[in-house]
C-alpha cells in the first residue's frame, strides 16, 4: 500500500512506521494523521512488534500548522483525527516501540509517550511546547505525563515549554532509555527483535494491566492480574516457556 506521508517496511515479524515529511521535521498534518492510524491498524498478519520513528533530525515536531486541511475546529481535529491514531497505537495488538531520533516536540512528543515503550538518541529533546501558541497539551499529554513523572514536573514541562533531555527524561522515568547516538540505532534494533520473537500475549497483558491499575483498588487489580493469567496460562507459549525451562534451554516463542 502505498503512503504520501509515512513509510511502512516489515521484516523478520518488525514493522517500521517512518513518519517521512523531514523538510518540515515530521509535522502531523491530516494525511498523517490518518496513514499512522491505518498502518497501525492494518500490520502484517505476521507482526510482533511495532517501531514508530521519524526520518531526518527530528521524530516529530508537532501538529502542522501550516496544515489548511486542518482548519481552526481544533476540537473537532483532536476527536475525530488524533483520537484514532492514538488510540491504533495503545490498542495495536502488539508492542510498540517509539524509537525518538531527533527533537519531539507538542503532539509529536506525546504520539511518541503513546508507545509501549520509548528509546530515544541522547541527543533527542522532548518539549511540550503547546503554551508557546497560548494552547495547552494534548494528545494524551496531560494523561500519560503525571503518571510518569508526578504532578510537579509534569506542571514545569507544561508550563515552561522548555525542552528536556533525553537523559532527563530517562532519568525521570517518562521514557525506557536514553541511547548513545551511535549506538541508537543498533539498541532500538535489539529491543525490538527481543519483543518480536517473545511471547506477544503475555506483553498484551502487562500493557493491559497496568493500564487498568490506574482506576482500581487493590481488590480490582488483583482480579484482574487472576483473570488475565489464567488466560496466559492457557497459550501455547506458556508450556513452551514451562518446558525450556525445565529443560534449561531457550524458549522458543511463537506469541499463541
Amino acid at each position: 500500500m502505498s503512503h504520501q506521508t509515512i513509510a511502512v517496511t516489515h521484516q523478520d515479524g518488525i514493522t517500521r512506521i517512518v513518519l517521512n515529511r523531514p523538510e518540515v521535521m515530521n509535522a502531523l498534518n491530516r494525511t498523517m494523521r490518518l496513514e499512522i492510524a491505518q498502518a497501525f491498524n492494518d500490520l502484517p498478519e505476521d507482526t510482533r512488534c511495532a517501531v514508530l520513528t521519524g526520518t531526518g533530525r527530528a521524530f516529530c515536531s508537532g501538529q502542522d500548522l501550516t496544515d489548511a486541511e486542518a482548519g481552526l475546529d481544533v476540537g473537532r481535529v483532536l476527536r475525530e483525527e488524533y483520537e484514532p491514531m492514538l488510540a491504533a497505537i495503545t490498542g495495536a495488538r502488539v508492542p510498540v516501540i517509539a524509537a525518538v531520533n531527533g527533537v519531539a516536540a507538542g503532539a509529536g512528543a506525546n504520539l511518541a509517550l503513546a508507545a509501549d515503550v520509548v528509546i530515544a538518541t541522547e541527543s533527542a529533546v522532548l518539549i511540550q511546547a503547546f503554551t508557546r501558541i497560548a494552547l495547552m497539551p494534548d494528545a494524551g499529554g496531560t494523561h500519560i505525563i503525571p503518571r510518569a513523572v508526578g504532578l510537579a514536573r509534569a506542571k514545569g514541562m507544561m508550563l515552561f515549554a522548555e525542552p528536556l533531555s533525553a537523559g532527563q527524561a530517562a532519568d525521570w522515568g517518562l521514557i525506557w532509555e536514553a541511547a548513545p547516538d551511535a549506538e541508537f540505532e543498533a539498541r532500538v534494533a535489539a529491543r525490538a527483535a527481543a519483543l518480536s520473537t517473545g511471547p506477544t500475549r503475555a506483553y498484551l497483558a502487562v500493557r493491559d494491566a497496568l493500564t487498568a491499575s490506574g482506576n482500581n483498588d487493590m481488590a480490582a487489580q488483583l482480579e484482574v492480574e487472576a483473570r488475565l493469567q489464567a488466560e496466559l496460562a492457557a497459550t501455547e507459549d506458556f508450556r513452551e516457556g514451562v518446558a525450556a525451562f525445565l529443560g534449561k534451554r531457550a524458549a522458543a516463542f511463537t506469541g499463541r
